[in-house]
């Protein structure tokens, strides 16, 4: 599991969601997960949650930290699974840095109140999973209530490197997990 910081601002229109954009953007091959921050605006031509293109709920927002991870040989419900650890680790390191318990998970989606911190999705390819994860560096010019990481004096490059360190420690600590098990019959 390979993880990069991608320093150039790139902004996240919902095209970056496909196979091997990782490693086009790093040339790193294979399992990865890569963060860089840029501003979003993904609407229908790129919206893959259905409900959110049948009720045009596109996603906007001038200053965001990116997650995307891909992952090879692996199906839907593992995407998800491994997305929703992926946003847990990120609630944790919030309040580990605000040192409060107010932020909320909610399936893949992050909270503080009724403000909205992040948005995420999961989807497949013939070979491949991909999850992205973007969580507001600034709440203005975003269609529903937000709060952002500068809100809580986060710097997001710092939060972006800690999260994919955790992130890959999780799949290499999952990948032994499952190497040191004896069979039952």
């Amino acid at each position: 599991m390979h993880s990069h910081w991608i320093s150039q601002t790139i902004p996240y229109d919902g095209s970056q969601l496909r196979s091997h954009w990782i490693y086009e953007a790093t040339g790193s091959l294979g399992d990865a997960i890569a963060a860089w921050c840029g501003p979003a605006r993904v609407d229908a031509t790129h919206m893959v949650d259905l409900e959110d293109r049948a009720s045009k709920a596109w996603i906007e927002s001038r200053s965001m930290l990116h997650f995307l991870i891909e992952h090879f040989a692996m199906d839907l419900l593992q995407a998800i699974v491994w997305q929703r650890l992926l946003v847990a680790i990120a609630r944790e390191e919030l309040g580990h840095r605000v040192r409060d318990s107010r932020f909320r998970r909610c399936g893949n989606d992050l909270f503080d109140g009724d403000a909205k911190l992040s948005v995420s999705i999961a989807t497949v390819s013939p070979v491949s999973a991909m999850v992205h994860f973007g969580i507001n560096i600034i709440s203005d010019g975003t269609p529903v209530p937000t709060r952002g990481l500068t809100e809580y004096a986060i710097d997001p490059v710092t939060f972006a490197h800690t999260v994919m360190e955790r992130y890959c420690d999780e799949v290499r600590s999952s990948i032994r997990a499952s190497a040191k098990v004896r069979a039952v019959r």
